[in-house]
């Protein structure tokens, strides 16, 4: 995807925010419109968005619209998808069900029960809210099926994080505001938090975050650890060790490698390289190498000051984590590990 840099990021619509589109435009055709072209809703912030209708089906007692998802410029794995609701007359109450590439619930820690639809509350909420304001236009009872169906989720939710989570047979319909905000670190840390909520449900004693896959495939190696101990930590191990600080597990690994393990050693809590940076001349002053103020990247300054440079930061990174830690009794351990996943270092 190609990004003008001197443009700010286009915003898009959550898969909650189509859902609840394609709800209200096959309620008003199930109760008397005539076909829509689009819809409009109000989000949960007061954005009126207006969504093209790009599917339609039609039956004896239900509507089927389809629409299909704008993300805008952030790399959502289901921009473009083909959001589709199928409203069909019920007999008693708003009903939630998973359609063709819709996961089902199978682990406890997550805000829908097991054996549920993967539809979050936010979007059930904004798909009630359609039916009780259709209702109440239209003089009809507000108890209906609904049913969400994304082709192609089945495929598409093996590029997620749905099945660590326990999460099968298909994809999520998340979105607590309606709105996809591009490169969103709120969105990723917030899946990590849920990963840590089925950790912790589960009874899982040992956990670790890894800043990359192979630092990941390492660790979960070195411990035997299970696909669901595994957070997605990613560069924002502030965010995750904040949340299991008031949320504790016994056992937590950080693994990655030695840029971002420096980084985490010299106080970071955020490793992206846009917002924090490895201090070269703190770290020739710390190994004794004045030669390293000139270096370009952790690994140049690793090839010059060697293993002990390694040691250092896994030993600094454990004092980061236990700070992040404080006032929880979570035992913590660091592995720093190189680009073909040999380890550097422990603590």
């Amino acid at each position: 995807m190609k990004v003008n840099n001197n443009s700010p990021l286009r915003r898009g619509w959550t898969t909650g925010a189509c859902a609840a589109a394609a709800v209200r435009a096959a309620l008003k055709q199930l109760w008397g419109e005539d076909e829509v072209l689009q819809v409009q809703i109000t989000l949960p912030k007061g954005e009126k968005p207006i969504f093209p209708i790009a599917h339609r089906a039609v039956g004896e007692d239900w509507v089927e619209i389809g629409i299909t998802k704008d993300a805008g410029d952030d790399p959502d794995v289901t921009h473009g998808v083909l959001v589709i609701a199928r409203v069909a007359t019920a007999k008693n109450g708003i009903n939630f069900h998973a359609g063709s590439g819709v996961g089902i619930i199978t682990k406890p820690g997550l805000p829908i029960a097991v054996g549920e639809a993967a539809i979050n509350p936010a979007p059930r909420e904004m798909m009630r809210s359609q039916v009780m304001e259709m209702a109440t236009r239209y003089g009809k009872s507000p108890s209906v099926d609904i049913t969400i169906i994304i082709p192609g989720g089945r495929e598409l939710t093996l590029k997620t994080w749905n099945p660590r989570l326990g999460i099968v047979g298909g994809l999520s319909v998340l979105g607590t505001t309606g709105i996809v905000r591009p490169f969103s670190c709120a969105a990723w840390i917030a899946s990590i938090h849920r990963g840590i909520d089925v950790a912790r449900a589960e009874g899982t004693l040992h956990v670790a975050g890894c800043t990359g896959s192979t630092s990941e495939r390492t660790v979960q190696s070195l411990y035997g650890l299970a696909d669901s101990a595994m957070l997605d930590m990613g560069d924002f191990a502030g965010g995750l060790m904040k949340y299991l600080a008031r949320n504790p597990v016994p056992q937590l690994t950080i693994g990655g490698g030695i840029g971002k393990i420096t980084k985490l050693a010299q106080g970071a809590r955020d490793l992206h390289s846009g917002r924090s940076q490895v201090d070269f001349i703190a770290l020739a002053n710390v190994m004794g190498q004045p030669n390293l103020m000139k270096v370009n990247s952790a690994l140049e300054a690793y090839s010059l000051a060697g293993p002990d440079m390694a040691r250092w930061a896994a030993k600094e990174s454990l004092i980061t984590c236990k700070s992040l830690l404080k006032g929880s009794l979570i035992d913590v351990d660091c592995v720093v590990i190189d680009r073909g996943g040999k380890i550097l270092a422990r603590t």
